[in-house]
């Protein structure tokens, strides 16, 4: 694998990396897994990560066709996802969907609780970990891919995203027995932040795309 695949696949990391912010994912994971077992929040961890392997997998290798057979463009789904990027992360950076997490020593399931397999694709891996932003960017990077060769590369940095997205969520789970409610506070607005800087720049890079595609029409 040349240099310049290597440069392609570590670039589609660190800008999924940027787009997941585990700090954002920290906070919005909380809520979710309080109260589960310490395995079962092993087991939703791996979940996210295979469930995450397979939708990057799609993307990756019969994204492109889809979205051709569509009729939907990667900038317009770019542009869709910094929209809906920015009216998640807007609500986090002034604090108002800030949530209470309390610290618990209780490794038994609350009364409640749903099984925990109910939550490990939708909201864990669909829309919290892997949206239809991240599916943009596998698509697009594929597109780009000039072989096989690199599409391996971005497969492997791809396998990568999804561990990461694994271990965040391990983590997450130790955290739910000592973090504080104002600590989550907090994190909710710095991930906001981020997630609002890259909201913009997303809509900003679509819409500019989209506005360039429409004009190469005209000429």
């Amino acid at each position: 694998m040349s240099a310049l695949h290597l440069d392609d696949a570590l670039l589609l990391f660190l800008a999924l990396f940027a787009l997941y912010s585990p700090i954002a994912a920290l906070a919005s994971y909380l809520p979710y897994i309080e109260g589960y077992s310490r395995s079962e929040q092993r087991r939703l961890a791996w979940s996210l990560f295979v469930n995450t392997s397979i939708l990057m997998l799609a993307a990756l290798w019969v994204g492109e066709p889809l979205l051709e057979l569509l009729g939907i463009s990667t900038a317009a789904l770019s542009a869709v996802g910094g929209i809906a990027l920015l009216l998640a992360a807007v609500p986090m950076m002034t604090g108002q969907t800030a949530t209470t997490v309390e610290p618990s020593s209780d490794k038994t399931e609350k009364p409640g609780l749903p099984p925990w397999k109910s939550i490990a694709f939708t909201p864990l891996t669909f829309p919290l970990t892997f949206g239809g932003t991240t599916f943009g960017f596998f698509v697009a990077y594929r597109a780009e891919a000039p072989s096989t060769t690199a599409a391996v590369g971005l497969t492997i940095a791809g396998f990568a995203y999804a561990a990461l997205t694994g271990i965040t969520l391990a983590l997450a789970g130790r955290l739910t027995h000592r973090i504080t409610a104002s600590t989550t506070a907090m994190l909710e607005k710095v991930a906001g932040i981020l997630l609002t800087a890259i909201a913009v720049s997303l809509l900003a890079s679509g819409g500019t795309r989209m506005v360039v595609d429409v004009l190469d029409g005209l000429r």
